[in-house]
């Protein structure tokens, strides 16, 4: 963390650099107009090595080390050449807008940057923890695993754990988006980037900050460009090709065309027109807006709790046409609840007396439907996996387990001392943004939308029916998901929304795997291309929106820069324009292009 606080000091000190350098080079260009003869000349000269040096240097090193030619190089040669004709004035002014266009880029970067960083609120450099009976301020740094952490109302929590006392509410919406607070106590899980709203908490640490949620979030998105989409790629390996084109047709036009016209004397002036293509031809509104507009939509998806760890994925949800779902903790909420039950408020008790010292989601379920349970009269309890728990209540043999129940549901017996006196009937609740989400990625443009089950058919069946999904795979094995997505591919990008653990097979062989719930699920931070942050499906639809809308900005971007620079290429070739037409059209469309790029991280999705 040390290392990536002097890495934000650096950044920003370059900036007050290049603003100083700026300045400096801008008073002496303005002080150039009023001087004249030799005074003019040495205070452009002054001007351009204050604000062209680096760019000459950095041309100069990429030329002998890489063997390549960029933007640099076609800004350097063009004002070079500019001097020679005896253009100073213009040199310098290329080079000093160029400069002005580089700031603004490095400003809108960071900008960017900082607004996802700021989604997770920089962590505290101290933490409290309880040594001794003792509170004491230790750097973060020196907290581990086990150690005993407290926060108080208003604070930021550091570091992943358990509540081990106290009660609070937790403002997660730096980390999921979500801004209602969610209430939690003793065995509730927190995580690092999280508010405590209200009360003192104790917490047990489970993970350093370094291996924290927050911190392991933070570190994907800052590492999204590494996934580059196919757009960036080629914009890339399109501007290395199209420099070369450049500097070669501007060769041409200096040197070749002079001698076709048969006019010595216009040397200087078909000389003046291959430098001025030069700058009007520099790729710098591409190569800097398509990475930008990347960014800040991976920037702008962080902000609806939507984390997308890669450009790629950026570009494949914005042409998505088949989504498939698991339906367990994603369609539904995942947890088991108590819908209704027989034999009356004496099965649900011996149920609950029985069930309250397993772990099964079952049993859990039974006993939160009862609530506090007396451990006193349950002399004895044993469990058979998968089958039920036997114990001995007071004086009664009490069985609790599965028989067969709803078709959409499922259901127990209570049996005391061998005679069945109830039934209790258990559902997986549908998430109520489920129908919606599913709804919304048909408007979307999403052709196919398939569950991926692997509950009873019957089951699937129903969940799928309340959500409008008609194709319905159910009693499938992790491979059977494998080979249904893969059919579903054929129609074109496919994505496969599960909960990042059982479905890890399925989530990374889709073209985008989203993973629900993920804030504490470290197999679905690493597994799936798309990590929706708060379990809400409706996320999905907002991410294609999001996509949607960068890819847009992107290809916006591409086309003015082109075609502004084609536009002034073709006039400067016929006499209407020259180098400081250029100049807007090389630094004046690449601040246009940034600041539309900047739209798509303020873009709100509806």
């Amino acid at each position: 963390m040390a290392e990536k606080k002097i890495k934000d000091e650096g950044e920003s000190g370059e900036v007050r650099e290049q603003i100083i350098k700026i300045i400096l080079a801008g008073g002496l260009f303005v002080g150039s107009f009023f001087a004249g003869g030799a005074l003019k000349l040495a205070l452009l000269i002054i001007a351009y090595v204050i604000v062209g040096a680096e760019v000459i240097f950095n041309a100069a090193k990429e030329l002998i080390r890489e063997h390549s030619i960029d933007e640099e190089f076609l800004m350097s040669i063009a004002t070079v050449g500019a001097f020679a004709i005896g253009e100073s004035t213009e040199a310098v002014a290329v080079m000093l807008f160029y400069s002005v266009g580089e700031l603004l880029e490095d400003i809108a970067c960071e900008r960017s940057r900082r607004s996802i960083t700021a989604l997770l609120a920089l962590r505290p450099d101290k933490i409290t923890l309880k040594r001794g009976g003792e509170l004491v301020s230790v750097p973060l740094e020196e907290a581990k695993a086990g150690d005993i952490a407290v926060a108080v109302a208003g604070e930021r929590i550091a570091v992943d754990g358990i509540i081990i006392k106290g009660e609070t509410s937790l403002d997660n919406s730096a980390l999921t988006g979500e801004s209602v607070p969610i209430s939690a106590g003793v065995g509730d899980p927190v995580f690092g980037g999280g508010i405590n709203a209200s009360g003192t908490i104790e917490i047990k640490i489970t993970k350093p900050y370094g291996e924290s949620s927050a911190a392991r979030i933070l570190e994907l998105v800052e590492n999204a460009q590494e996934k580059k989409a196919k757009t960036e790629r080629f914009i890339t390996r399109f501007a290395r090709k199209y420099t070369v084109i450049v500097v070669a047709l501007a060769l041409f036009i200096a040197f070749v065309c002079p001698i076709f016209t048969g006019y010595a004397e216009t040397f200087v002036s078909w000389l003046y027109k291959g430098l001025t293509l030069l700058v009007v031809s520099c790729p710098c509104a591409f190569v800097i807006s398509v990475p930008l507009s990347f960014f800040a939509g991976i920037g702008c998806a962080s902000k609806n709790g939507i984390l997308i760890k890669g450009t790629s994925s950026i570009e494949t949800l914005s042409k998505l046409k088949a989504v498939a779902l698991d339906k367990t903790g994603t369609l539904t909420k995942g947890e088991l609840s108590v819908v209704s039950y027989t034999g009356g408020e004496e099965a649900l008790r011996l149920a609950a007396h029985a069930e309250s010292r397993s772990t099964h989601p079952i049993a859990k379920a039974i006993v939160k439907a009862y609530g506090k349970v007396d451990d006193g009269i349950i002399e004895e309890a044993t469990e058979q996996a998968g089958k039920g728990v036997t114990a001995k209540i007071g004086e009664d043999e009490v069985f609790v387990g599965k028989c067969d129940g709803e078709a959409e549901g499922l259901a127990v017996a209570v049996i005391k001392n061998g005679e069945e006196i109830g039934k209790i009937f258990l559902k997986d609740e549908l998430k109520p943004d489920s129908a919606a989400a599913i709804s919304s990625l048909r408007a979307l443009g999403v052709e196919e939308i398939a569950m991926l089950s692997g509950d009873r058919l019957s089951a699937a069946e129903d969940i799928a029916k309340k959500v409008g999904i008609t194709d319905v795979r159910a009693e499938l094995q992790p491979e059977g998901k494998c080979a249904e997505l893969e059919k579903l591919k054929a129609r074109g990008a496919a994505a496969f929304v599960g909960d990042g653990i059982n479905d890890a097979p399925v989530l990374a062989m889709a073209d985008v795997g989203a993973a629900m719930g993920g804030l504490g699920s470290d197999a679905a931070i690493e597994t799936a291309d798309v990590v929706i942050l708060d379990d809400k499906l409706s996320r999905l639809p907002t991410a294609v929106k999001i996509s949607k809308k960068t890819i847009k900005i992107v290809y916006e971007c591409v086309a003015f820069a082109l075609l502004a620079k084609l536009a002034v290429i073709v006039a400067e070739l016929f006499g209407f324009a020259g180098m400081w037409a250029a100049v807007f059209a090389d630094v004046g469309v690449t601040i246009l292009a940034i600041l539309n790029a900047l739209r798509a991280l303020n873009y709100k999705a509806k």
